[in-house]
């Protein structure tokens, strides 16, 4: 079972929303989010780097210290605001006609300890390290993570009574993606929404593994320095959206090759046959349709590929997701890239690029050979989840990304 809490948000007044709100930290590279940043854009905190000319490096103590100064400015000037009281708050998101909504709650670091929180990827220490430094440094949770938990009709209930309602926020970003803010502010749904958790099994983490491990550790380490502690304190609990299961949609995830390891395309097109039903489709951009079914870019053509019964196994959490059938059939028994996080030739396109990114890399001569996939599913996401394993690297990607700067959650 998972603990929830409201929070007294630290967030924009609604005349300023549009100017603050950003993109993640970890979408945009510095020179992208310069040019990005507006005066009261959130990026001068979350990449302070930015306000230095030229660009300093992201993780040296002058960032770091700049980040703070403007933490504390964005809320002398009033352009960010702590609520009076703690509320909940909805957060929807709408991309391509298509609306998801979660709620913006505080979750606890304990539930993440004791693996009431479930992960599907990996973190790596480095980063880790990096975004605890960030929460250190502010006491607060500058951006949220992005949970998913089973679906729960009477939370539902009491979301729907406020959509229907004026928004706090109601903006469309540069992208295209509509963003929609409303507070709970009834005493009686707050309480009920955070009994209504308690009975809630999991949370899942969507996206966001690396800052929901710096919460956590960040709580630790306060407890620790803490003699008086209660277990009552704001450190122990971090921000998060969670949205319902049934709400999120996974994208594809797709990669390309710098080389085809000392093959022809005619040798690589009759090697991957051995595994793969493979069929040319044209020059035309062709898109998988089902599970198992993958498209190659190669030479100026589109292959569909579909694997051969008995090259995978369907019982198995790991083994029937198709990243692992293209890693183990192609990318490793035939390209020779055994270790995606370190392997410098392949690289990794969100779907959100569409897959004219793949052929437009390889024709331009940057790449050999492309692959595209069907996008995994939220069952095959918890299942992984549930039975303790971890996906492989640049599995999942979700869209829209939760936009920055909507709500702060200070630790004191």
């Amino acid at each position: 079972m998972v603990r929830v809490k409201p929070f007294a948000a630290v967030r924009p007044p609604k005349q300023y929303v549009e100017e603050v709100a950003a993109r993640p930290y970890d979408v945009l590279n510095s020179v992208e989010a310069k040019d990005e940043a507006g005066e009261k854009s959130l990026l001068h905190i979350t990449k302070p780097e930015i306000d230095f000319d030229p660009i300093i490096d992201e993780h040296s103590q002058p960032a770091y210290d700049k980040a703070v100064d403007n933490f504390k400015a964005w809320q002398d000037k009033g352009w960010l605001v702590q609520d009076e009281k703690p509320y909940y708050y909805v957060y929807a998101q709408t991309m391509d006609g298509r609306t998801q909504y979660g709620l913006v709650v505080c979750a606890h670091t304990d539930d993440y300890a004791e693996g009431n929180i479930k992960k599907h990827e990996l973190t790596r220490k480095d980063k880790e390290d990096d975004r605890m430094i960030h929460v250190r440094i502010q006491d607060a949770n500058i951006e949220p993570v992005f949970f998913s938990y089973p679906d729960n009709d009477e939370i539902n209930a009491i979301v729907n009574k406020y959509i229907v309602g004026e928004p706090e926020y109601d903006f469309v970003a540069a992208d295209g993606f509509g963003h929609h803010f409303w507070v709970i502010d009834d005493q009686a749904d707050i309480d009920r929404i955070t009994e209504l958790f308690a009975e809630i099994p999991a949370f899942y983490v969507a996206d966001g593994h690396h800052r929901t491990a710096a919460a956590a550790r960040v709580g630790a380490e306060k407890r620790e320095g803490n003699a008086a502690h209660t277990g009552d304190e704001e450190y122990n609990w971090f921000m998060t959206v969670a949205f319902p299961e049934s709400h999120l949609k996974i994208i594809d995830y797709n990669r390309v090759v710098k080389d085809l390891n000392g093959l022809t395309p005619e040798q690589l097109v009759a090697a991957i046959s051995e595994d793969f039903d493979v069929k040319e489709e044209g020059a035309e951009i062709y898109k998988p349709g089902k599970l198992h079914e993958f498209s190659m870019y190669l030479d100026g053509k589109w292959y569909s590929l579909v694997a051969k019964e008995g090259r995978y196994d369907d019982n198995d959490p790991i083994g029937v997701l198709d990243v692992t059938i293209l890693s183990n059939l192609v990318l490793d028994k035939i390209l020779g890239i055994k270790d995606l996080r370190t392997d410098k030739r392949i690289d990794f396109v969100g779907g959100i690029r569409g897959l004219g990114e793949l052929s437009r890399r390889v024709d331009n001569g940057e790449m050999k050979v492309a692959f595209a996939l069907y996008p995994v599913s939220m069952k095959q996401l918890v299942d992984i989840a549930d039975s303790g394993n971890i996906m492989p690297p640049k599995t999942t990607w979700f869209e829209p990304k939760l936009r920055s700067g909507l709500a702060i959650h200070k630790l004191s």
